[in-house]
């Protein structure tokens, strides 16, 4: 694939992933307005766009997924970089304007991304092969562990019910 029509997919790939979770938070919304029928119309379009993110996903495939011990160390690299970087900038942004609601959402998402680092840089070690049976999200904050599902999220506090488990 030529380079103009390679950025041109990868740019739609993102785009519909995005329209992808814009429409199901729409949905949310006339689902809480009592709106069902347009609700379902949001579902209906959002799995479309999935369809289409999909699709595009699989033409720049090759120029975004690469063998499992590359995948692990540009995972590792990115998440690193996000919660160094990125999110303490956003939260400083954050604070700076008094947003205190995205302030929080920023300072868990960088502790959280951290936690993430730590799990890709133990699997780059080699030291995960075969042992994980299972993982557990916080749907609050998207803390992640290998462990048994904490008393409270240490990243936001939240109870074991609010975890998700994600297995083979």
């Amino acid at each position: 694939m030529k380079d103009k029509t390679r950025a041109n997919v990868y740019k739609a790939f993102i785009g519909e992933a995005k329209a992808y979770f814009r429409l199901l938070a729409y949905a949310e919304k006339a689902d809480e307005e009592e709106v069902p029928q347009v609700a379902l119309l949001f579902r209906a379009i959002a799995e479309a766009e999935r369809v289409h993110a999909t699709r595009q996903l699989g033409l720049v495939k090759d120029l975004l997924v690469k063998d499992t011990d590359t995948n692990l160390e540009n995972s590792f690299q990115r998440e690193k970089s996000v919660s160094e970087n990125t999110y303490p900038e956003f939260l400083k942004d954050a604070e700076d304007e008094g947003e205190q609601a995205a302030a929080l959402a920023f300072s868990h998402a960088r502790d959280a991304e951290s936690y993430h680092a730590k799990l890709y840089e133990r699997a780059i070690m080699n030291l995960i092969k075969d042992v994980v049976k299972a993982y557990h999200v916080c749907q609050v904050c998207g803390y992640v562990t290998d462990k048994k599902i904490p008393k409270k999220c240490p990243v936001c506090g939240a109870p074991p019910e609010q975890f998700k488990t994600i297995e083979d």
